[in-house]
């Protein structure tokens, strides 16, 4: 499977700053813990994480990507916690494509309206195909579920993101800026007799100040269930940011491990 990406920018790339990450972490703490001290019904808890990639060669050469991901999720009653960090690492012929790390946590709360809840989210991100230095995006809004359950599931969500960014477009020029943009995600879960399972998450993020100042990152995947906890995964993955000009695209292929208790 041979690995696209459309844009390179530094080269100084590491996974996500200690403080954006730091960012992330405590507010996912304190959520967790401020879910889990305020009623006595019993708690559920979500562990995954996937490992999947692609490679590519040939008599030109070859590419490889890495995918590797970690979720955790816990809910109480009508509050969800959700955290989760991913890395994406890649190379086409010996050149660097992808160093892109992303953190983030975030919260639901219902019972105020049948299928209405309030939502938070933060999230610090490194992205090297995308030109992204740093970026640290939080907000809040309203989100409405039309299907909710277990097996079936699809969410809209929408509402105002602060950001802070430090771009690296073409030509070397550093990009230092702050905005608020308007945040719509499209969320869904499927799981077909049982055995495969469809998820995705869309999100199309418009700046309220500048016009040409968008962001849309698109994550499916499908997976087949081998065992209980265990699934043989595919995920398509495509991320643009029109600030920087840049995107990139990647299917990536392996194993999905998800674990409830």
């Amino acid at each position: 499977m041979r690995v696209v990406t459309a844009g390179h920018g530094h080269n100084n790339c590491t996974p996500v700053g200690m403080k954006y990450a730091s960012i992330a972490l405590v507010l996912a703490s304190f959520l967790c813990q401020s879910s889990t001290g305020q009623f006595n019904d019993s708690v559920h808890h979500n562990i995954g994480f996937s490992a999947l990639g692609s490679i590519n060669q040939t008599t030109d050469g070859n590419a490889y990507l890495l995918n590797n991901a970690v979720r955790y999720s816990i809910n109480k009653k009508n509050r969800y916690l959700n955290s989760s960090a991913s890395w994406i690492y890649g190379q086409q012929n010996a050149v660097l494509t992808n160093n892109d790390a992303l953190i983030s946590a975030d919260f639901d709360v219902y019972g105020f309206w049948p299928k209405w809840y309030y939502w938070g989210l933060v999230t610090g991100e490194k992205n090297y195909s995308l030109k992204i230095t740093n970026r640290l995006q939080t907000g809040v809004g309203l989100g409405y579920t039309p299907l909710t359950g277990r097996d079936a599931s699809l969410s809209i969500t929408d509402g105002p993101l602060y950001e802070y960014s430090d771009l690296a477009p073409e030509g070397g020029n550093r990009d230092i800026y702050n905005t608020v943009r308007n945040s719509l995600r499209l969320k869904y879960h499927f799981l077909l007799a049982k055995v495969i399972t469809l998820d995705g998450v869309h999100f199309w993020q418009q700046s309220l100040i500048s016009g040409p100042d968008y962001i849309i990152r698109s994550s499916s995947s499908v997976s087949v269930k081998l065992k209980k906890w265990l699934s043989l995964s595919s995920a398509v993955n495509y991320n643009k940011v029109n600030r920087t000009g840049a995107n990139n695209l990647f299917v990536s292929f392996g194993l999905a491990i998800d674990y409830y208790y």
